[in-house]
């Protein structure tokens, strides 16, 4: 009997540790930042910066402003961080901070 009992607890644990990994945790939010990034200059440019930010798990939308010099950012904040979207730019040769 307690070799049933604790073959249908581990089942039961690990179906709801499956479940827990799709359910995004209550404080986990999604944020919007804009970046200002003054050396952008180019087409290419703007296509390197869409690609280093894109690389990042968490983000969400990548909205790239030539004109405007500033890229508009949508990131889940449980997953990556301002701070992680402005040194992938820098790696990217693309220094940048947070206007909004």
């Amino acid at each position: 009997m307690a070799m049933v009992v604790t073959k249908k607890f581990f089942a039961f644990a690990v179906a709801f540790a499956a479940t827990l990994s799709f359910i995004r945790p209550a404080w986990a939010a999604t944020q919007t930042v804009t970046l200002s990034v003054p050396t952008m200059v180019c087409g290419p440019c703007e296509i390197s910066i869409r690609q280093a930010l894109a690389r990042i798990d968490g983000v969400e939308i990548v909205d790239v402003r030539l004109t405007m010099q500033d890229v508009k950012v949508t990131f889940d904040d449980a997953k990556t961080s301002v701070e992680a979207l402005e040194n992938a730019l820098k790696s990217a040769g693309y220094p940048a901070s947070v206007t909004q």
